[in-house]
C-alpha cells in the first residue's frame, strides 16, 4: 500500500532554478522491489539468513556495502552473486509514473542518474523500464564509498559541470537524502514505493505525474503540481 496523496497548489521547491537535477534510480525513477526482494530472500536463505532482516537493510546503499555489515567472508563474492541473479531477474521492474515525460523534459546536459547499482545492473533496469541512458551515469563502481557518503552526488555533480551546492537530488532512502545533504545539494524525497513516511523533513512526493520542467540560462525550475504525501 502506497502514502495517500493529494495534488498541492504547488510544485516542490516552487520558484527555485538549479543548475541540474541528480536523480537515484531504484525507488525513485525506477521501480525494481520485487526483483531485488526475489534476489536478496533467495541468497538469504541458502546463507541462513532472516530474509526480511536482510532485506530491511539493503535498500539505498552499495550491494557490497550490505555484506560487509552481514559480515560475509567474501562481500565482493556476495556481491557479485546478488548482481548477476538480478541481472537475470528484471521481472516487474518498470518505471515510475510520470518519470519518462519528466525526464523528456531535461536538456541532456543537465541531468544525471547518480545510483548504488552496478554498471551492467543499472543498464539492464533502465532498458527494461524502458528509460534511454543518460549521458551521464554515476554507478557503485565510480565511488569508493557509496551513500550516505556524498562522494557519488559529488562526482555527478562534477561530470555535469556544477556546483553540487546548485543541484536537486530525487531519491526516495534516508542513506541518498543523507547522502545529498552532506554534498551541500538540495533534496527530493520520491515516496511511491514506500508506505510510511520518510522522516527526513525533506519535500516529498509520492510520483512525478504532473509535473514538468522550465528550463532557461537561469537553470531548471519544477512547474505544474504532483501528489504528495496526505
Amino acid at each position: 500500500m502506497t502514502l495517500s496523496t493529494s495534488a498541492p497548489a504547488t510544485p516542490p521547491y516552487a520558484g527555485r532554478s538549479f543548475a541540474a537535477f541528480l536523480f537515484d534510480m531504484d525507488g525513485t525513477l525506477i521501480t525494481s522491489i520485487e526483483s531485488a526482494n526475489r534476489a536478496w530472500t533467495r541468497w538469504s536463505q541458502m546463507h541462513g539468513f532472516d530474509p526480511a532482516y536482510v532485506i530491511s537493510i539493503m535498500h539505498g546503499v552499495r550491494t557490497v556495502e550490505t555484506m560487509k555489515r552481514l559480515g560475509v567472508d567474501d562481500p565482493e563474492k556476495e556481491a557479485a552473486w546478488i548482481t548477476s541473479t538480478e541481472i537475470d531477474d528484471t521481472e516487474g521492474v518498470s518505471a515510475i509514473a510520470g518519470a519518462k515525460a519528466f525526464l523528456a523534459g531535461l536538456p541532456a546536459d543537465r541531468w544525471a542518474i547518480v545510483t548504488s547499482a552496478s554498471r551492467p545492473l543499472a543498464e539492464a533496469r533502465l532498458a527494461r523500464a524502458g528509460i534511454a541512458l543518460p549521458r551521464i551515469l554515476v554507478t557503485s563502481e565510480d565511488v569508493e564509498r557509496g551513500k550516505p557518503d556524498p562522494a557519488c552526488f559529488l562526482l555527478g555533480a562534477k561530470k555535469l559541470g556544477v556546483d553540487p551546492t546548485e543541484c536537486l537530488v530525487f531519491e526516495d532512502t534516508v542513506a541518498g537524502l543523507t547522502a545529498a545533504d552532506a554534498a551541500g545539494a538540495a533534496g527530493l524525497a520520491i515516496t511511491v514505493t514506500h508506505s510510511h513516511p520518510i522522516g527526513t523533513g525533506h519535500p516529498a512526493i509520492v510520483d512525478y505525474r504532473g509535473l514538468a520542467i522550465s528550463a532557461d540560462a537561469a537553470g531548471l525550475t519544477i512547474t505544474g503540481s504532483a501528489p504528495t504525501d496526505g
